[in-house]
């Protein structure tokens, strides 16, 4: 049986920075109060012309460059996300098309801010089975597009950005070790966004009452993050074998300062060991763990061989786990220059657009 080894990753992040005295300026609040609440100071805000889509694809080059795998070589592509591009076709099918992953599967997972854990853990397990090589995970996120800048319970929370993991098969023990995944449907009215699905499409009614807003109780999902995130690693922990003190790294979701202080002291981890840059970014969902991962490595912390907990929760309610061994860079043998391909997969999308087009426009003739 292969092992699923964590061999590339990447992260986009949009320019504009939203900070909390910009906030200040829009609704009843300030810096002190925020900061105390949440940790958080500033959070980053897609452009107009940047997309779930679009910060997914500058995440997953990044990835496959990190791995050296050309997109061609992908077998499946995985986007979480929380705040997809339509409710279909799915996100994961545009960034395959703009990618230039010619032979991938590709398809949507929507398991809130638990979502990047889930996916990585399904990828995971279809590289074990055999049936894949290799794999995309992206957690991409334009949450900005959802937030009631009214509302000030809400909008001091959320961020954009993605980040994305390749995992790729190997004979070489480690990657991947462990995996949790849990839900509680009956805390489901605890962190919604109505609008837009099939029981309240868009109306008029719908657009006046706010269900296309994120809406939340924030004291529950505090409650219920600072149950679960300590209780989530201690299961992981034990079905790969390892105690915390065995831990070089806990990469948590990136909700809220407090909710990790709290996962910290269940645990009795130092704080130290949390990666931690809420303070940043806020709230960004799906794409919080892989971009705090990326961080991580890139300032010198994450190293070949270190033991790492990714732990998180969401709406749903859904928490997870999931234990690694961290691989690091492996050695190229070639230059594989995925970022060449996007030009390539233009071309062709076009090529197959112009097809399609001419194969309706003769069976019109032929009617």
């Amino acid at each position: 049986m292969p092992y699923a080894h964590i061999t590339g990753w990447g992260m986009s992040i949009p320019e504009p920075v939203l900070t909390n005295e910009d906030l200040a300026k829009m609704v009843d609040t300030n810096d002190e109060w925020i900061r105390d609440r949440t940790g958080i100071r500033e959070r980053r805000i897609a452009r107009e012309d940047q997309f779930t889509s679009t910060l997914a694809v500058e995440a997953g080059i990044k990835a496959l460059q990190a791995a050296n795998l050309a997109p061609t070589e992908l077998d499946l592509i995985i986007v979480a996300s929380s705040s997809p591009e339509y409710i279909f076709p799915a996100t994961a099918c545009i960034v395959q098309d703009q990618i230039g992953a010619a032979k991938a599967g590709a398809f949507d997972l929507l398991a809130a801010c638990s979502g990047f854990i889930y996916a990585t853990n399904m990828a995971a397990q279809s590289i074990r089975s055999g049936s894949i090589k290799n794999a995309l995970v992206i957690g991409s996120e334009t949450l900005s597009r959802f937030v009631n800048w009214k509302d000030r319970s809400t909008c001091i929370l959320f961020g954009d950005g993605a980040g994305a993991f390749v995992l790729q098969a190997s004979e070489r023990p480690g990657g991947v070790l462990s995996a949790v995944m849990h839900s509680d449907g009956s805390g489901a009215e605890s962190l919604t966004l109505l609008g837009g699905g099939a029981r309240y499409p868009a109306t008029e009614t719908t657009l006046a009452e706010g269900k296309h807003y994120i809406q939340m109780d924030g004291k529950a999902v505090f409650r219920f993050a600072t149950r679960v995130m300590g209780s989530a690693t201690k299961e992981a922990l034990a079905l790969a074998g390892l105690k915390t003190e065995d831990v070089d790294w806990i990469i948590p979701h990136q909700a809220n300062f407090r909710i990790i202080e709290t996962a910290a002291k269940y645990l009795k981890m130092p704080l130290e060991k949390f990666v931690i840059n809420v303070d940043r970014y806020g709230n960004t969902s799906t794409a919080s763990i892989p971009i705090a991962a990326v961080e991580a490595f890139e300032k010198g912390k994450l190293k070949s061989g270190d033991k790492v907990v990714f732990v998180g929760f969401g709406a749903g309610l859904t928490w997870g786990a999931l234990v690694a061994e961290w691989t690091g860079p492996i050695p190229a043998k070639k230059q594989a220059h995925p970022e060449q391909y996007r030009l390539f997969a233009r071309l062709r999308s076009w090529a197959r657009r112009a097809i399609r087009f001419l194969e309706g426009f003769l069976s019109r003739r032929e009617l």
